[in-house]
């Protein structure tokens, strides 16, 4: 059983003490899914690993027989263009010991996983995980199953193991936990919400653009300027339409 904490601060990922795992994003598997629109899938793994990558988040790449499942999709990859994806046999990840391997140098128990399809290689390598003492977190958008009943049934069925569902926006959030920290970071977030997320853009965008107690439009510049241009370049509400970045759809 997981050892995650249900109540407390200790329930919320925190950055340093995380790593993340994505499994399986591959054109064959995108193929079926059918529990999500698959481009919105994409999408949200790419604001996914572009939020690990500006938190420091150890984050471990992984596909199912690259030669018949296709390679990772280029916009996870381009997160991470040096590292070469660990290619399995297993369904389940947390069978091969290179994935293991690369999650325990890391040195980190809060497991956080996302990956196609929910019901089979994220639900196996969550549940293993779990029952090992990680705290596992399942990023339930940036995954997906070949049906809406599998997906959700495959989310329930972690959650009895204590497998934690959370989207990606709440746990950039979480991962952020106060928006004066790391300056350097803001305008990577905003441009992550803003390119991936959309809908709440605008008031994260403010949270995000200002130490406690200052306000937005005192900064003329640095990363809060740089916020700003990005707010002004969506729109007055802060709203960007959908984007498909996914690659999946021609033209």
């Amino acid at each position: 059983m997981s050892t995650v904490a249900r109540t407390g601060p200790r329930a919320v990922p925190a950055s340093e003490e995380s790593v993340l795992v994505l499994i399986d994003h591959q054109p064959f598997h995108f193929a079926h899914v059918n529990s999500h629109e698959p481009t919105l899938i994409v999408n949200n793994v790419i604001g996914l690993a572009e939020t690990a990558k500006s938190f420091g988040v150890p984050t471990i790449l992984t596909t199912l027989v690259e030669e018949r499942g296709g390679c990772l999709v280029q916009g996870v990859q381009d997160v991470f263009p040096e590292q070469k994806p660990i290619d399995r046999t297993f369904i389940n990840a947390w069978r091969d010991d290179r994935v293991v391997e690369a999650v325990k140098e890391t040195g980190r128990r809060k497991l956080i996983i996302a990956g196609l399809w929910t019901e089979i290689c994220v639900a196996m390598s969550a549940i293993q995980a779990a029952g090992e003492g990680f705290e596992v977190y399942v990023v339930t958008d940036a995954s997906g199953g070949v049906s809406k009943d599998a997906h959700e049934g495959a989310v329930r069925r972690m959650a009895q193991s204590g497998v934690v569902a959370i989207t990606w926006s709440a746990l950039m959030d979480e991962l952020e936990c106060d928006g004066a920290r790391e300056e350097e970071s803001v305008p990577v977030v905003a441009q992550d919400q803003a390119e991936y997320g959309g809908v709440a853009f605008g008031g994260e965008t403010q949270l995000l653009a200002c130490r406690a107690g200052t306000d937005i439009t005192d900064t003329a510049e640095g990363p809060r300027a740089e916020t700003r241009a990005i707010l002004c370049a969506s729109g007055p509400s802060g709203y960007q339409p959908y984007r498909d970045h996914s690659g999946l759809r021609g033209g």
